[in-house]
Order: C-alpha cells, then structure tokens, then sequence
C-alpha cells in the first residue's frame, strides 16, 4: 500500500511551527484555567474534600507551578495581587511568536 504512511520528510517547516504554537497555546491555557480555578476554589466554590476537584487542582499545580515559580522569585506580590501569572503569560506569548517565527523561516 503505497502513500498510506507519512514519512518523514512529508513534515514541512510549517507543520512542525503549528505543532510548537499549538504546545505553547495549551500551556498558556492551562495556566489560565489554574490561575481561575485556584481563585474559585479559594472562594469556597468547591465541596469540601472533593476529589476530582483536588486532583484536577494538582494536576494544575504540578504543570503550571514549575514555570511559574521562576517569575514569582524576581516579581513580589504587591498587596493581595499576584502579578506573576500575567507577566508569565506575557513572556510566555513572546516566546511563542519568537520560536514559532523561526521554526517556520
């Protein structure tokens, strides 16, 4: 059965850059719905020891806080805000364009 399979010189430059924005993309949703779910869930949203909702909110953690982490050393809270998730994102969506940009020439 000849052109059933995808080899690998089928792969353009342009596949491999929709595949990286599309990493990147997931994150930076991933860490949007940690940053809202961690404020809904401070708000007593939840039931209480539940769960779904306790694995879904260390799932989150476990991803997200690595990155995260990186910017909260250098950026202190200014109050009861937290600015680092928005800064991370920022950074992160600059990343993107720059890698993105060159993976397709």
């Amino acid at each position: 059965m000849r052109g059933t399979g995808v080899t690998a010189a089928a792969i353009s430059r342009v596949d491999v850059a929709n595949y990286v924005d599309k990493v990147f993309l997931v994150y930076i949703v991933l860490i949007f719905v940690y940053i809202l779910l961690n404020l809904m869930f401070s708000f007593g949203v939840r039931p209480p020891y539940s769960r779904w909702s306790d694995a879904i909110l260390n799932f989150l953690r476990d991803v997200c806080e690595p990155y995260l982490r990186i910017f909260r050393r250098f950026i202190p809270p200014v109050g009861m805000i937290d600015f680092t998730p928005m800064i991370a994102i920022i950074v992160l969506y600059f990343v993107r364009t720059i890698v993105v940009n060159a993976i397709a020439g």
